[in-house]
């Protein structure tokens, strides 16, 4: 039986007409924008009658039987529209809370510019069998403090690829990094590693990558652009070793995938003279923006690299900055690459298929068919990007987010449900000393599940979080405005010096719906304040809990939202975030 508050549900903003959409009313809500558009009308709000629909339709019917291009297709799609719109169907007004298969998982990284790190991953059981998704997180990468690597590599046709690339792309990175500077240092197992690889790479093949190298005389070539250089050198040679299909199954279609990566290095204040990207035929590039422009007392940079359908988005000031480009046939350009090339996009809905297989265009891996890796190149989009204090997260996520949320979605979700998270923490603190309110903090033993009234308050602090009250709402440039005003919350509770702290457990094994009802697990029934000496909820906890809880969030929306695909989310909480 569904709840008699759906409050409880989260809620998230549609960046087409701005209101509030519960999950799994997202991919009807955005069917609906997608048919009154392709009908003509102007407004994705219009609220049109059968009359007026009928009439539509019937006017775009004649204006497309006397124009010389008259398709079929489009045909079918205004028919398919109207009948969409006609039917009304809308989603129940609630549904079940989605459960995801595994937990996140929290990993502390040695760097300044990271407050906490967390991934969160679920097949999606409904629509996957095999979880072909793999991450990256190597702290201390090349053997340098406050320097490292992330990324997410999403597998296509199975996991072999995926695996590959987790495993050997950071190595080939690291071997061209230490090329350009000396500051980055290879192990003996990797160099030994590196070395098995020069059976494969061969001096005819490393005669073809003279063109990653700087022209000779060249000086002038700074170290962002050879940072990209040694992506794109370390993707081309990726490629070249999956080639040998190690591990593969099939002996028809072999495995592919995309790719995307994140070199997060701290730098000297003094050294922000800009960001450049990487040029020419064998990286591609961006024009300049905000992100790209010098930033006075910039703390660091991420160089980014991606290929395929995954992505890395930046939260700045509020804003979604996508830090990498779609490769698929929905790319313009992509599409007219693969044509004038003599590839093949097959009319399949929404964009087409790549040799009537594959929605990508650019990707590691599909050696097994030919004519579709012509088509599909390893070329990788690359920029750097300095970062500041008002950096406030870095999220990289798989096909299974971006195909049912837009970027302003998801930092939306992001911004509400960290603010959440801050006045969860501090409503807690106040109750602490509180003997009538000491149930919020009690664990759901078998004793007290009986208790009507601790249920009763543990459900009321749960649903402080999942509130369909909202705490941002997004204009129509999709920038976000913050509907009441927030204190510091994050650095009064940190910054509190009378000893009233929450003793705190690992959270690994809990399947509470809140991190702050994780940290309070241990708390004693009695509710009697706890000294400095006793535990304290560290920033590392409170930051680590709360991306770990925020990327639970994404997946479960995601889930709700009609995700069809394996989803992995890394979201990294950056120095901005607690001037939120």
């Amino acid at each position: 039986n569904a709840p008699e508050n759906n409050s409880k549900c989260i809620s998230i903003f549609c960046s087409t007409c701005q209101q509030t959409i519960q999950p799994h009313h997202l991919l009807h809500h955005k069917k609906t924008h997608k048919a009154l558009t392709l009908l003509g009308f102007d407004s994705p709000q219009t609220k049109t009658d059968k009359e007026t629909l009928l009439a539509q339709r019937q006017k775009l019917i004649s204006k497309l039987t006397k124009s010389p291009k008259y398709s079929e297709t489009q045909r079918q799609k205004i028919d398919y529209s109207f009948e969409f719109l006609m039917d009304n169907h809308i989603p129940t007004s609630y549904c079940e809370p989605v459960n995801i298969n595994n937990p996140s998982m929290f990993f502390k990284v040695n760097n300044s510019l990271i407050k906490a790190l967390a991934i969160c991953q679920d097949k999606n059981f409904a629509w996957q069998g095999d979880m072909e998704d793999r991450f990256i997180v190597l702290d201390n990468y090349g053997n340098r403090s406050d320097t490292c690597f992330l990324g997410l590599v999403d597998g296509t046709h199975g996991a072999t690829a995926a695996e590959t690339v987790a495993a050997e792309l950071p190595l080939l990175f690291l071997d061209q990094l230490a090329q350009i500077d000396s500051s980055y240092k290879k192990s003996k197992e990797g160099q030994q590693i590196l070395d098995s690889f020069d059976t494969v790479i061969k001096a005819d093949y490393r005669e073809k990558e003279m063109v990653f190298s700087d022209e000779p005389g060249n000086d002038k070539t700074n170290t962002y652009e050879r940072i990209h250089r040694a992506y794109a050198k370390s993707f081309w040679r990726m490629d070249r070793l999956l080639q040998l299909g190690r591990n593969e199954v099939s002996k028809v279609r072999w495995s592919g995938c995309s790719v995307v990566t994140c070199l997060v290095e701290r730098i000297p204040s003094k050294q922000t003279d800009g960001t450049e990207e990487g040029g020419r035929e064998h990286s591609e590039n961006t024009i300049q923006s905000p992100l790209t422009r010098a930033a006075k007392g910039a703390a660091g940079l991420l160089h980014i690299a991606n290929i395929g359908n995954v992505h890395a988005v930046l939260c700045k000031n509020g804003k979604s900055h996508c830090l990498s480009r779609e490769h698929s046939t929905s790319n313009v350009s992509e599409r007219k690459r693969i044509l004038q090339n003599g590839g093949n996009i097959s009319a399949n809905e929404p964009d087409g298929l790549v040799e009537g297989y594959l929605r990508t265009t650019r990707g590691l891996g599909h050696h097994g068919d030919p004519a579709l890796k012509r088509s599909v190149i390893p070329v990788p989009y690359t920029i750097s990007v300095l970062i500041d204090d008002t950096c406030q997260f870095l999220i990289l996520a798989s096909n299974g987010l971006w195909e049912v949320l837009d970027y302003n979605e998801v930092l939306a979700l992001t911004m509400k449900t960290f603010t959440h998270c801050l006045r969860m923490y501090e409503r807690i603190q106040q109750d602490q000393t509180s003997p009538q309110k000491c149930q919020y903090l009690m664990p759901f033993t078998e004793a007290n599940l009986n208790d009507s009234k601790a249920t009763s308050d543990q459900q009321d602090v749960t649903e402080v979080l999942c509130s369909n009250k909202d705490m941002f709402l997004t204009d129509l440039k999709g920038n976000l405005k913050q509907t009441k005003p927030t204190s510091s919350m994050m650095r009064n509770y940190l910054q509190r010096k009378d000893g009233e702290l929450l003793q705190t457990v690992s959270p690994a094994d809990s399947e509470s719906p809140s991190p702050f009802e994780r940290d309070a697990e241990t708390y004693p029934s009695r509710c009697k304040p706890q000294t400095a000496g006793r535990g304290r909820v560290t920033s590392e906890t409170l930051y680590g809990n709360t991306a770990k809880y925020i990327g639970e969030q994404l997946v479960k929306t995601a889930l709700a939202a009609g995700s069809r695909d394996n989803i992995t989310i890394l979201i990294a909480l950056l120095n901005g975030c607690d001037k939120i």
